[in-house]
């Protein structure tokens, strides 16, 4: 094209002088870029990348850079890697704050406001590469020795025009990529996937969505997690809810604590809530005020077992989430040396309204409350939603259902959801008391000794677990139950503050969370253009942004923030149609 630049490669220039090449750069006009590598390394490229990324006033809203790598490197290397360039050095300490809990599966880095995102793939090289969901717009190959399976996976990621980068390749490698569909001009090092046959990505650009309009129904944190999440790929979010003021339902718990799952076998929900907890760790550190709206300050799970398995911590990436508590940690927490226990590093208290209102805030959301959706209806541009009069409220192409419970009205069935009412205690911490509890403990529930607020710093215990119950109504019983509770996780604090809860020092709260049959989120498309992401139970700090990464991920073809199979966990398809009424029932 007349007047266009040529894309420019980017190099890293080592204290030897030698050059080492990186990919071009033909993102300009481009929404977003994925790149991907096989093999990490040392970062390097990456934090090329990253660098050329920032210092382009053509580049693309979103950069995506997706790796295979079967033994990832210390942080300590990293940065000793970057110590030779200057201007890399800020990036790779920023990259060194985040690599942390590499066990094998998906991991999702965010950096540059969410901007540039790293999705590691760890793991044995072809079962990583098939874990990923993407389409690659360049793909980067060193001098690995790379197997026919794993380059036949890489090219099946790539979409057709993708550009290839491959350094000191054998020439049998170079000969099976060209049989593969790349072409490369003589010797160089770069080239392009052509293939002369149909690839399985090549109808990928026209299913992917183009951002326009979008309603998404819920203030809470599943609708803003999504809200925020479609923003920032361009689209133009209007959030109803008919409560007047967002986080009004379940949302609105004063504090919640976020710990991640750890089980002997490391099933499906440990897996998941380390996904989940990492997203949300990363958006409380963008966008909350640490020690007022959130703490990352680690939580002592109480077990019923005394001797605790070590086996599924005997990856290095697990222990830096989870690991035996100590002697030392089990005292402070109020419990004897033999009393079984986990400690969990990287957990958090977070009020869930700062992080929905935080979500809310961002370009291209805008909130509307008061307004009470009767009908969700499918017109021929897309999708139109009216109140209980027939009054439109909104039409978009794009609906999501994140109403919590509500969700299901609106889709006739086609789901199920169950109510689960839930009641938290809390007070101010008493006079003179310097620590109840120098952490949150959960167990058989939780126990939050100490958060800030304009009227002094206040506790919180619970919660009750009330099945098919929708009335939030407080109830003493629930209040003197969760004493009960909170008597077995922390005698000690139990011991101070229990002739409080007879007394007006001591409030409730109560909401009602929604969970499906087998108690994951469901989350997908359930007609074209209209998608639920809802049931997040007790979790909805680990699971929203999760779901609304994934959610954004799948309508724009990006790298998804875990694994295939993990994925399939969450999918809204996975449970099957909503059973029918026996024959004869109203």
């Amino acid at each position: 094209m007349a007047g266009r630049k040529r894309p420019r490669a980017t190099s890293l220039r080592r204290p030897d002088g030698a050059v080492k090449s990186g990919l071009p750069q033909p993102w300009a006009g481009h929404r977003q870029w994925t790149v991907l590598q096989g093999g990490f390394g040392l970062g390097l490229e990456f934090l090329a990348l990253w660098r050329a990324w920032l210092t382009d006033e053509g580049r693309p809203g979103l950069l995506h850079f997706a790796v295979v790598e079967p033994n990832p490197v210390g942080a300590e290397d990293i940065l000793r890697a970057a110590e030779a360039f200057s201007e890399l050095q800020p990036l790779a300490r920023d990259l060194a704050g985040q690599w942390f809990g590499l066990a094998p599966g998906i991991h999702r880095l965010a950096f540059a406001e969410d901007r540039v995102l790293l999705t590691l793939a760890i793991g044995e090289p072809l079962a990583a590469l098939k874990s990923l969901n993407l389409r690659a717009d360049a793909l980067l190959l060193g001098a690995a020795p790379w197997d026919v399976p794993f380059l036949a996976g890489a090219a099946g990621l790539c979409r057709r025009g993708a550009h290839v980068e491959a350094h000191n390749l054998s020439a049998d490698t170079r000969l099976q990529l060209v049989q593969l569909g790349f072409e490369f001009e003589g010797e160089s090092p770069h080239g392009r996937f052509s293939p002369r046959w149909p690839s399985r990505r090549d109808n990928d650009g026209a299913a992917a969505q183009e951002p326009a309009d979008c309603v998404v129904i819920g203030a809470g944190l599943a609708g803003a997690a999504a809200a925020a999440s479609l923003a920032r790929r361009g689209w133009n979010v209007r959030v109803l809810d008919a409560a007047a003021e967002p986080a009004a339902g379940a949302s609105a718990l004063p504090v919640g604590l976020m710990a991640v799952h750890t089980s002997i076998d490391d099933n499906l929900l440990s897996r998941l809530t380390r996904c989940g907890a990492r997203i949300t760790l990363q958006q409380a550190a963008l966008l909350l005020a640490e020690g007022r709206d959130w703490a990352p300050c680690g939580v002592l799970e109480r077990q019923e077992d005394t001797a605790l398995p070590t086996e599924p911590l005997a990856n290095p990436g697990l222990r830096a989430w989870t690991t035996p508590a100590t002697d030392a940690q089990k005292a402070a927490g109020g419990l004897s040396a033999d009393a079984g226990a986990w400690w969990h590093e990287r957990s958090a208290w977070i009020r869930p309204a700062a992080l929905v209102r935080a979500w809310l805030a961002q370009p291209g959301v805008t909130f509307h409350g008061g307004r009470t959706v009767e009908h969700v209806e499918q017109t021929g541009a897309g999708w139109r939603v009216t109140d209980a009069q027939g009054r439109p409220l909104a039409e978009a192409a794009l609906v999501v259902l994140a109403a919590g419970l509500a969700s299901a009205q609106w889709l006739r069935g086609e789901i199920v959801l169950r109510p689960v009412r839930g009641q938290v205690s809390y007070g101010p911490v008493p006079a003179g008391v310097a620590d109840l509890a120098p952490f949150p403990i959960n167990g058989n529930g939780h126990f939050v000794p100490r958060v800030p607020t304009a009227e002094g710093p206040i506790w919180l215990t619970g919660s009750s677990y009330g099945r098919g119950d929708a009335d939030v109504s407080p109830r003493m019983a629930d209040r003197l139950d969760n004493l009960r509770r909170l008597s077995e996780l922390a005698p000690r604090a139990a011991e101070v503050l229990a002739p409080r809860f007879d007394t007006d020092a001591v409030r409730d709260w109560s909401g009602v969370r929604c969970v499906a049959r087998d108690r994951r989120p469901l989350l997908g498309e359930v007609r074209s253009g209209l998608w639920v992401s809802t049931a997040m139970g007790s979790r909805g700090l680990t699971f929203a942004a999760l779901c609304g990464e994934l959610l954004a991920a799948r309508l724009h073809g990006e790298p998804w923030p875990l694994s295939r199979r993990l994925a399939q966990a969450l999918d809204v398809g996975r449970l099957g149609p909503a059973p029918r009424p026996a024959s004869g029932a109203r």
